[in-house]
């Protein structure tokens, strides 16, 4: 193991009750936003009340969603208007799609959304049943910034305010953290041979919890919906990397046949200093799977399926020759021949997306039973990617995980099929289950499954 970086962030609700807690801004209205937790924003609070400082302490992440969540009187809502910033430096809809789920929060009240101006913060309109309103605007503190693939980008910031003092963005701790992450990663020299490790491995502790939401949508599945710092620092560190050394490589960032090796984020929640750890890993030696025995019918099944469950499903059905993974993980792959056109049905193809592995059991059974069925099944045609959404989802069984999304080389096994000319050179690895499937059954009608896990949509 090559560790490249480990460092330590102090919190900055720490840094800003010393810095406010001066003699200076005794007497004084403090209004900031972070990234912190409720419960680390309301601890500052008292501490800063204890300084002299009457401070109100918001979230810079879904301010909207947390405006709803801690500030607005909801008792007896009718209806809410929102008019949402347009800023020509975000995508059109980037200030709806954060506030979700706010309409489920919301219901029954209906819940509207208005384009407004550029100016950065949310202007709200309430009605209540009885008669009452209340008018609102919710400031969304953002700053531009290069992003990973060298763009400008409107990003969420931390931000200051102190009467006739300070008006002014902050870099947060969180900030700190990712912006060191990418400085250490773009100062390696990747040369140009793919990839250019086997993993990349970045843990990073924060001390940020997760907040349960408390939808009122019947819906939506109960205990769900989260706020979660870690799944939204998970996404911007895989996505954040890959386009960085997208750009390193001279590829398109719409390139899914690059190959730059295993991403990992794996983020938790921890108390104390942030803390980040970046290190280069060699691939362990496969461990075997052993089978949980778990014998729930597939049409039961609500929980991603093990490796070990999925092989034991497939000894039902006539096997192929199996492809194996870089990590030497099989990829199985079955035929059924019968009359008439042959359907290719596959899942997995992002190893994160687990409920295609067992909607193309499923569909197995169901065409097993029809007796003349002819058809070729792949329930998992990225067995790497997979093995890492179990091993991620052990830590955090609800997040989107998309660093399981890629195979163990970092691309995506569907590129070859978007002529992006990926594996063309010799192990083909999994993809070769693939191309048995499609030249033995002749399918000219391929059902790829996928299912997206989870729902923190933060970039």
């Amino acid at each position: 193991m090559q560790v490249l970086l480990d460092q330590t962030f102090e919190p900055t609700l720490a840094a800003w009750v010393r810095e406010f807690s001066a003699t200076a801004y005794r007497g004084h209205r403090l209004q900031a936003w972070s990234f912190a937790d409720l419960a680390a924003r309301r601890s500052a609070e008292a501490a800063l009340a204890q300084a002299g400082v009457s401070a109100q302490l918001r979230s810079a992440y879904k301010p909207l969603l947390h405006f709803f969540l801690e500030e607005a009187p909801l008792a007896g809502l009718r209806s809410a208007t929102v008019r949402y910033p347009v800023n020509p430096m975000a995508h059109p809809q980037r200030f709806t799609l954060e506030a979700y789920p706010l309409a489920a929060l919301l219901a029954p009240a209906t819940l509207v959304f208005e384009p407004g101006g550029s100016l950065l913060e949310y202007q709200v309109a309430l009605q209540y049943e009885d008669g009452t309103s209340l008018r609102c605007n919710v400031f969304a503190p953002n700053r531009v910034s290069v992003d990973p693939s060298a763009k400008p980008s409107l990003s969420p910031c931390g931000w200051v305010r102190v009467e006739s003092k300070l008006d002014e963005p902050r870099q947060t701790d969180l900030e700190c953290l990712f912006a060191a992450a990418l400085a250490t990663l773009r100062a390696q020299a990747w040369g140009q041979v793919e990839p250019y490790f086997q993993r990349l491995s970045i843990r990073a502790d924060i001390p940020m919890a997760d907040a349960k939401l408390p939808t009122a949508d019947a819906n939506l599945p109960a205990g769900n919906e989260v706020i979660s710092l870690c799944e939204a620092l998970h996404e911007d560190l895989y996505f954040g990397v890959q386009e960085m050394l997208c750009l390193h490589a001279g590829r398109a960032l719409s390139d899914r046949a690059f190959r730059p090796g295993q991403i990992v984020p794996d983020v938790r929640h921890a108390a104390g200093p942030l803390r980040l750890r970046i290190a280069l890993q060699a691939f362990e030696p496969l461990a075997a799977e052993l089978d949980d025995g778990d014998a729930t019918p597939l049409a039961e099944v609500t929980a991603p399926l093990s490796l070990a469950r999925v092989e034991r499903e497939m000894q039902s059905l006539p096997l192929g020759p199996r492809a194996i993974s870089c990590q030497g993980r099989a990829a199985s792959v079955a035929y059924v021949h019968g009359p008439g056109p042959a359907v290719l049905i596959s899942g997995a193809q992002h190893g994160n997306e687990s409920s295609g592995v067992v909607g193309a059991l499923r569909a197995a059974q169901v065409l097993q039973r029809q007796g003349d069925a002819h058809f070729a099944l792949m329930p998992v045609e990225n067995p790497d990617g997979y093995a890492l959404h179990r091993d991620l989802c052990a830590i955090h069984p609800k997040h989107m995980h998309h660093a399981a999304r890629t195979t163990a080389l970092g691309d995506d096994i569907g590129a070859r099929s978007n002529h992006l000319a990926a594996r063309s050179d010799e192990p083909l690895y999994e993809p070769s289950a693939r191309d048995w499937a499609l030249a033995t059954s002749g399918a000219q009608l391929h059902i790829n499954l996928h299912g997206y896990p989870a729902h923190e949509w933060t970039r």
